[in-house]
């Protein structure tokens, strides 16, 4: 649970090292502002993408299925800076299916914490190849991090491409070339 009085005292602690009036009109309720925000970008560290991905259908379905351009923003644990971006799922069934809402859920979950992206990756695919339990899983999410864009190098623009995969979409030559020619990639 987000303690939002504790991340009221430090914001308006910030505002006071920067030389600012911490009650000064403009940014008199920032605190406050800032405490509410963060207990909502943050509210995936208390909750399982595995409650998310627990309703399924038994369909019979063993074919690819590929989401793609589910949005996402997160915060780098290096800076608590956000990076944003897009991550296209797919998987391979074993006979049972998930909502493509829930894998979109999952997402936000893992998404809601302290983050890197790489780490998000992962923790999708086995979030996913755990729970769901399909013959294969794979993802690719795409970000520009402001961490990046904003500060330090200052590239704007630049993206990072992350990937991870499980099963069948990590082994399987022909089953990997359709995942990518559904992305576009062939």
């Amino acid at each position: 649970m987000v303690d939002q009085e504790k991340i009221r005292e430090a914001v308006s602690s910030i505002i006071e090292a920067l030389g600012e009036d911490p009650e000064r009109e403009g940014i008199r309720n920032t605190p406050q502002r800032v405490a509410r925000m963060y207990a909502e970008i943050f509210s995936g560290i208390d909750q399982d993408p595995a409650d998310a991905l627990s309703t399924g259908f038994d369909e019979g379905h063993e074919g690819l299925v590929v989401v793609r351009g589910l949005s996402f923003s997160s915060v780098c644990e290096h800076h608590l800076a956000p990076f944003f971006g897009s991550a296209s799922i797919g998987y391979v069934p074993n006979g049972r299916v998930v909502g493509v809402s829930k894998m979109a859920r999952a997402l936000d979950i893992l998404a809601r914490r302290p983050q890197l992206q790489e780490r998000l990756t992962n923790q999708l695919v086995d979030a996913v190849f755990e729970t769901v339990k399909p013959h294969g899983v794979a993802a690719r999410l795409t970000a520009e991090h402001t961490c990046m864009s904003i500060r330090g190098v200052r590239r704007p623009g630049s993206r990072v491409v992350t990937s991870a995969a499980r099963g069948t979409l990590k082994t399987d030559e022909p089953t990997i070339r359709e995942f990518h020619a559904l992305l576009g990639d062939a």
